[in-house]
């Protein structure tokens, strides 16, 4: 016999499911809320009030999907490798994204763990998938996310993911997981029925918030922390990336925030590994990764849109929606993020109509990702369209050599090491036709405000949308993929063998730059990145006395002890002089 527990405050009557037959389950006394009994093992669901069986909110494994019954999973089962890996702690490291679906053809764990040795030879420390949880039909980004303890099926399950962190680990990579905590998907949602998960206190962009300052938060809350919990503890999981942190409306004294660091320090403690939490906030609010002790939340480290922004507008010159507040001096707002980390610091947001964000600490640089290129900044525009799509090999070899050589943590997105010439776009499968029809229009709606025909907008529905966002892995041994790969294994053999270049002191930053002359310097130690991005004029000779291998000219490849690179028009160059 199996012990079962629910927590279902509203119930009248709660019954366990198992084999097609209920069993009566009895409130726990010490525990108000709870349900629980003894009933076989097997698949089951919990019926409430006579209703139908219904998944657990807890469930780790969901063979047949949200809408399916709940199966049991022995975490202590899995066979976990002998390995060398306890662990690293995120400064220092650099990251790589990637969407198990579309990493490759069969979008499976088994078939991402296939191509870790090219991470490993690219040389980045952490993978980062994004969202697993279950989720309506097979294909889809993983925001729309339903249940907060299971993996994806269709993905392999939880012996699947559990054999990827296991394959990553054998080769010294860390994994990350993005987990969703700040709303639940639109269908196979179950929790309302079970208690006081949302709460109309509160609206976010995805209706009534999640529950985490009314009647009932407490056990919210706890769940919420407990599902992190799995994920690190039952999964080897070596850091959670928290989505849009923002949205978790909290008032209560002790936010959410602060509540999960401190439990996953404790379990760090208690494991011995290095355990950590990277938080996506629009808010450039430095308590996000200040200290617990010194009255901030206590995340180890935010994603950094300001520096992504600053250098996008310098990239593209595009200047539409949140790229205006950049695009006016794209070369003084990178120079800006790089000195300082937040471009909004307290300034004035046209996007925003306000003044938005207050000072960065410089010291902490490292709790900054810095990027290019993410799953949201390429799958949410219309087409899905990269860099490469846009930029010739050279503009892409500068974005590299401005992200990789940063004072910020460095993060991939999957592909973009090679210039990959396939689109990532916004896919959907969901099952209920009304709601697959209302996104497929509501992307196109939202796209024709600024001027795409309904027709050049991909459907979120398609299979073949799915197709076009999947990596091509032929890409990487063809010219110039291979040439731009090349240059991205270069520049993380430097970083890595180069101690000021993964230095997160902003303060000993420096950044040069000449808009007219189409040209930056960063400063960092020994070492200097100039990029080239236009302009006939001269460059500085030398730049301050300390550029002088590169003559005015910059028309070759310089032979620069730290390393050189010139592709295409453009120019990129890692100096060191000393």
């Amino acid at each position: 016999m199996t012990r079962y527990r629910v927590w279902a405050p509203d119930a009248k009557v709660v019954e366990v499911e198992v084999g097609a037959i209920p069993y009566l389950l009895e409130r726990d006394p010490a525990r108000p809320g709870w349900w629980h009994g003894e009933a076989p093992e097997g698949d089951y669901g919990f019926r409430l009030n006579g209703g139908r069986a219904l998944p657990d909110p807890r469930s780790a494994w969901q063979p047949d999907g949200p809408d399916g019954l709940s199966r049991p999973v022995d975490h202590g089962a899995f066979a976990w490798s002998e390995t060398a890996w306890r662990g690293r702690p995120l400064p220092g490291s650099v990251v790589y994204e990637l969407h198990v679906g579309t990493f490759t053809p069969r979008g499976t764990f088994d078939a991402a763990a296939e191509k870790l040795d090219h991470l490993v030879e690219l040389g980045v420390d952490f993978v980062e998938l994004m969202p697993v949880c279950a989720f309506p039909g097979r294909s889809g980004w993983g925001y729309d996310g339903v249940d907060l303890w299971a993996v994806h099926e269709p993905y392999g399950g939880p012996d699947g993911l559990k054999r990827f962190v296991d394959a990553a680990h054998r080769r010294g990579l860390g994994v990350v997981l993005d987990v969703v905590h700040n709303h639940l998907g639109p269908s196979g949602n179950y929790l309302p029925q079970y208690g006081p998960y949302f709460t109309d206190r509160h609206q976010t962009p995805w209706g009534s918030a999640v529950n985490l300052d009314a009647p009932g938060s407490d056990e919210v809350r706890a769940f919420l922390i407990g599902s992190a919990l799995s994920w690190l503890r039952d999964y080897r999981i070596d850091g959670l990336r928290l989505d849009a942190v923002h949205a978790l409306v909290d008032t209560r004294a002790r936010h959410f925030l602060e509540e999960l660091a401190a439990e996953v320090q404790k379990l760090a403690q208690a494991t011995g590994r290095p355990l950590f939490l990277v938080g996506e906030s629009d808010l450039n609010d430095p308590r996000t990764t200040t200290a617990r002790e010194a009255g901030g939340y206590g995340l180890d480290a935010q994603w950094s849109d300001d520096f992504h922004h600053a250098l996008h507008c310098l990239l593209t010159g595009e200047s539409q929606g949140y790229y205006a507040d950049f695009a006016a001096d794209p070369y003084a707002a990178l120079a800006k993020t790089l000195t300082g980390g937040f471009f909004h610091d307290g300034s004035w947001s046209s996007f925003r109509g306000r003044s938005h964000g207050r000072p960065f600490p410089p010291e902490r640089g490292h709790r900054l990702l810095g990027y290019a290129q993410t799953h949201d900044q390429v799958g949410n525009r219309a087409t899905g369209d990269r860099l490469s799509a846009s930029l010739p090999p050279g503009r892409l070899a500068a974005a590299a050599a401005l992200v990789l050589t940063s004072p910020f943590t460095p993060m991939l997105f999957m592909g973009e090491e090679w210039g990959a010439g396939t689109p990532w776009q916004y896919f959907t499968d969901h099952t209920d036709p009304r709601l697959a029809e209302a996104v497929r229009q509501g992307r196109r709606r939202e796209f024709a405000g600024h001027g795409w025909r309904a027709e050049d907008v991909p459907d979120p529905q398609s299979p073949a949308t799915v197709a076009a966002s999947t990596l091509d892995w032929a890409e990487p041994q063809r010219a110039p993929h291979s040439e731009l790969l090349a240059w991205y294994r270069e520049l993380i053999r430097l970083r890595r063998a180069a101690p000021e270049l993964a230095d997160g002191d902003l303060a000993a930053v420096r950044v040069r730059h000449d808009a007219a002359a189409g040209w930056l310097a960063v400063h960092r130690g020994r070492y200097r990145v100039l990029v080239r991005l236009g302009g006939d004029a001269p460059l500085p000779v030398p730049l301050e006395g300390e550029l002088a291998a590169l003559e005015a000219s910059f028309g070759e490849v310089a032979a620069a002890p730290g390393g050189a690179v010139l592709l295409g028009p453009d120019a990129v160059a890692v100096v060191r002089t000393a």
